[in-house]
């Protein structure tokens, strides 16, 4: 049968792969067979991020171990399934997360989170070549900004001490690794941050970078690298004893949540683009080349060993609709434990409340600013008030917003790429909405394709496993084998003319036209900063 196959621990017939997602809101144990079947799911829920001070986003590492422990133990509870059955083990994590450790691989403060907003201000000397180039190349804004909102530099300004007592720098994939096997490595698929990684070469950076220069942190600091699909270790017997693992499981290299939801979603080349309605809301395109999106904003690793993924980001994406649940949707909240359903399940009918295009009004969702576009001093907008408006309208317009700023980038990577995207495949919490896939496919012009499995992320680890573990031969068997298409959502001719007209004519001049305003918001309030 396809997926059964003889593995060196003895297991055969069906082997399970175990696919651990530690994302921004919850850690996940996927149990999935060689077909692609998620045979069970465990959750464990994070309660909120410490922040001490506003824009400070802080967990304790041994917390993300922890929680991890305890979705695995209630894995083997729920399943039935002996651990001794799992061939290999899989980890995807949210990117960028950064945990100090001392020399006996005990954290020496809480992780710095990817959504912190701390900055520093006494930034490593770049020295005259670098300054004078990046000036020419108009990038020392680029390269400052890159200096400023590296997690390394803020903690060698403001916490020497911590600093002085690192032995090693690690992601958060790369500190759940350690946990598993005792062993400093991390997949090459997770290095998405501000660290002296070359994207290009998929590896640290040369000596002579650039990189190196723009950070305080030294390369014995940072883990050994490994590449998707390879073994990374072993579960170790403490780990074992932690997780309830067999001990001597083969932990395979995977890669960043974003690159294995790519994978899990069934994306082969540059003509399928990944739209990601998570936390940061994304659109990812699979490349063999390297291609930046723009000058000095590479494109990610990939899941797939050798590729990248061109990316564009929208920073606060989803996180969208939980804001405007917390301040506007007090009602929807209520009726939802009334009637035992998710909130979400009744702010998605409020989209039948607004028609397509939201009768004029168009939101900006730079609730955060970016590094290139936007620019630092962006701010979210909503034009085209009238009296007709209602919650019902703001919250479509916030979900137009979104599907038009990845749009843009849409157009941005084609360009770049010079290939056209045909195909949409959506992963997500909006993907579970009907309502949001038909908008897409309306908003973008293009069909839009629900993956059969929500847990796109998870599977794609999932694939790294079975491919690392010789389950099958190469990846893009690997894909066709465990990832299938669900619903496929086709665009309304009238809604995407009406859409286009609105993305042409109105959010594609927004930001210009907004962009003095915003640098005299900035000027005068100090925010942001």
């Amino acid at each position: 049968m396809k997926g059964e196959k003889a593995l060196g621990s003895g297991i055969t017939a069906k082997p399970y792969l175990l696919a651990i997602d530690n994302g921004t809101q919850s850690v996940k144990a996927l149990l999935f067979d060689a077909e692609g079947l998620l045979v069970c799911k465990s959750m464990v829920p994070f309660k909120p991020y410490r922040s001490s001070r506003p824009g400070w986003v802080e967990q304790s590492p041994e917390y993300f171990w922890n929680c991890l422990c305890r979705a695995c133990r209630a894995l083997w509870i729920q399943s039935k399934i002996s651990p001794k059955e799992v061939a290999g083990v899989g980890v995807t994590t949210q990117r960028g997360t950064m945990i100090n450790l001392d020399g006996n691989g005990n954290p020496l403060r809480p992780a710095f989170i990817w959504l912190d907003q701390r900055r520093s201000t006494n930034l490593p000397p770049l020295g005259p070549f670098w300054n004078g180039l990046f000036r020419m190349l108009g990038l020392t804004h680029t390269i400052r900004g890159f200096q400023t909102k590296a997690p390394d530099n803020w903690i060698a300004e403001n916490q020497p001490d911590i600093w002085g007592k690192t032995y090693k720098y690690l992601l958060l994939s790369g500190y759940l690794h350690h946990k598993l096997t005792g062993l400093y490595r991390d997949s090459v698929g997770n290095q998405v941050g501000y660290l002296p990684f070359d994207f290009k070469r998929l590896d640290w950076a040369s000596t002579g970078s650039w990189r190196w220069k723009a950070l305080r942190v030294h390369k014995e600091m940072l883990p050994q690298l490994v590449s998707p699909g390879e073994v990374l270790g072993e579960v170790s017997s403490g780990a074992a004893a932690e997780t309830g693992l067999s001990a001597g499981t083969p932990v395979i290299a995977a890669a960043a949540d974003k690159a294995c939801e790519v994978l899990g979603a069934g994306c082969s080349g540059p003509e399928e683009a990944c739209l990601g309605y998570g936390t940061t809301a994304t659109i990812n395109v699979p490349s063999s080349k390297y291609v930046e999106s723009y000058p000095f904003v590479p494109p990610y690793p990939s899941a797939v060993p050798g590729m990248y993924n061109v990316e564009y980001q929208n920073f606060r994406g989803y996180w969208l609709v939980s804001w405007f649940r917390k301040e506007f949707g007090h009602l929807e909240e209520q009726m939802a434990v009334e009637q035992g359903l998710p909130p979400e399940r009744l702010l998605d009918r409020m989209l039948d409340q607004a028609p397509p295009g939201s009768m004029g009004l168009v939101v900006q969702p730079y609730w955060t600013s970016g590094v290139r576009i936007p620019g630092p001093e962006a701010k979210g907008a909503i034009i085209g008030f009238g009296d007709v408006h209602s919650r019902a309208h703001v919250y479509r317009a916030i979900l137009e917003g979104l599907s038009y700023a990845l749009r843009e980038g849409k157009e941005r990577i084609e360009r770049r790429t010079k290939i056209p995207v045909k195909r949409l495949m959506v992963a997500g919490g909006g993907a579970q909405s009907d309502r949001v896939m038909q908008m897409t496919a309306d908003i973008f012009g293009v069909p839009a394709v629900r993956p059969e499995i929500f847990e796109t992320s998870g599977l794609g680890a999932a694939v790294d496993v079975a491919t690392g573990l010789g389950i099958f031969p190469d990846f893009r068997t690997a894909v066709r084998a465990m990832s299938r298409a669900g619903s496929t959502f086709e665009p309304d001719p009238k809604k995407s003319a009406q859409y286009t007209a609105l993305y042409l004519k109105v959010f594609k001049r927004m930001y210009r036209k907004l962009k003095p305003l915003y640098e005299s918001i900035q000027q005068i309030t100090g925010y942001p900063n």
